[in-house]
């Protein structure tokens, strides 16, 4: 976690450089890229292939935020991805610097440019719809009760994705809608702009169907931001407390619990919400999926969670390398079940913020459509 933290310092100060400012550097990374390929003219071509997709890197990233994309820095996902091209380059030139394999490196780059472009223009802006049916004796025989649950919006901007997540809402026609946490972008905490677009992005989502929500992740629900936001709102906070719900024939317990990222302190007070085993279905809406351990033994039914974003950028076969757990890949996106209990990691709306790529591979955003229904058919 401290890693993460102070990788996000890095590269927040990272984008505050002017990606020409860095043009030198991105030059040299080229020119030590091509050293290794020994012959001249392999040098010179590799050399020139690597300076020519480092531009097109600068010019699709900047591209983003002026045609509405996103709106993050340039310079440190730019830095990310030259130095990602040198490494490879020099790697396949010190161990064969034939022109067969520089064909191939050049290949292999145009492969980087591909999944660039993918990763920053498509795949953030898939959002997805997951189906999700929890059954269990202890819900009514009535009917089935739909539930939106809606994680890591991380808004710093209007973009397609919010759109599309408001239609999408709107078409599924939900019962209820459960929020947990990380409602702006960890670059747009101060941002007035961002603010009212963010409420007015709950305000919609509100206006379909009773809404419930938790605080997400400190640094970016700060203590005297978020409630300002939803100050208003016919949204009902749930900061450490109970709440009885009644909808279409069902009755069931809503566990609301602030998230200060320590889930040992946070688990304490999810014990103390609940002393004995409840006896209605319970769902627990907490930010991270940390707190699914205590909450099967205390025999929660359903906890619904975020605060991963599925790794964001996950590798094939091996999925998240970041998940800011502190179970780290664990539970790091998806359905887990514990004894009686269910846990449902989202993988989120948006993006991280700061200096961090505004780019998703391999874990698309996602809106939960929980349907809950009683196990006695």
């Amino acid at each position: 976690m401290r890693l993460l933290h102070l990788g996000l310092l890095i590269s927040d100060l990272l984008g505050r450089i002017r990606p020409i400012s860095i043009a030198p550097a991105l030059l040299g990374m080229a020119a030590i890229g091509a050293w290794p390929w020994g012959q001249m003219a392999l040098q010179a071509a590799i050399g020139v292939a690597l300076g020519l997709f480092i531009l097109g890197d600068g010019i699709s990233l900047s591209l983003l935020p002026r045609r509405g994309r996103s709106y993050g820095p340039v310079t440190p996902p730019l830095l990310a991805l030259a130095l990602l091209r040198m490494t490879v380059a020099f790697a396949l030139g010190s161990l064969w610097p034939t022109p067969p394999v520089a064909a191939a490196a050049v290949a292999v780059q145009a492969l980087l440019t591909a999944v660039q472009v993918y990763a920053t223009w498509v795949e953030p802006f898939r959002l997805t719809v997951t189906p999700l049916e929890v059954a269990s004796p202890k819900l009514q025989q009535g009917e089935r009760l739909r539930a939106l649950h809606l994680s890591d919006l991380h808004f710093e901007g209007w973009t397609p994705r919010e759109r599309q997540l408001l239609d999408i809402a709107r078409s599924l026609a939900p019962d209820l809608i459960f929020l947990t946490g990380d409602y702006l972008n960890l670059s747009s905490v101060d941002d007035g702009e961002a603010h009212e677009g963010a409420r007015a992005l709950l305000a919609e989502l509100a206006s379909l169907a009773p809404t419930y929500a938790v605080i997400g992740s400190p640094p970016v629900d700060r203590a005297g931001v978020v409630p300002e936001i939803f100050a208003g709102l016919p949204i009902r906070w749930l900061n450490d407390e109970v709440a009885e719900v009644e909808m279409k024939g069902h009755r069931f317990h809503l566990v609301g619990v602030r998230c200060t990222a320590d889930h040992r302190r946070d688990g304490a007070r999810l014990r103390s919400l609940l002393p004995g085993p409840p006896k209605a279905f319970t769902v627990l809406l907490y930010h991270s999926p940390d707190l699914f351990p205590p909450a099967a033994e205390l025999g929660i039914d359903l906890h619904l969670a975020g605060h991963t974003h599925g790794g964001q950028l996950r590798l094939p076969l091996f999925g998240a390398i970041v998940t800011s757990s502190a179970f780290w890949k664990r539970y790091e996106a998806g359905l887990y079940r514990r004894g009686g209990a269910t846990l449902y990691v989202s993988r989120g709306i948006g993006v991280e913020g700061k200096g961090a790529p505004r780019a998703r591979f391999l874990a698309p955003p996602e809106v939960v459509l929980v349907v809950l229904r009683s196990a006695i058919a």
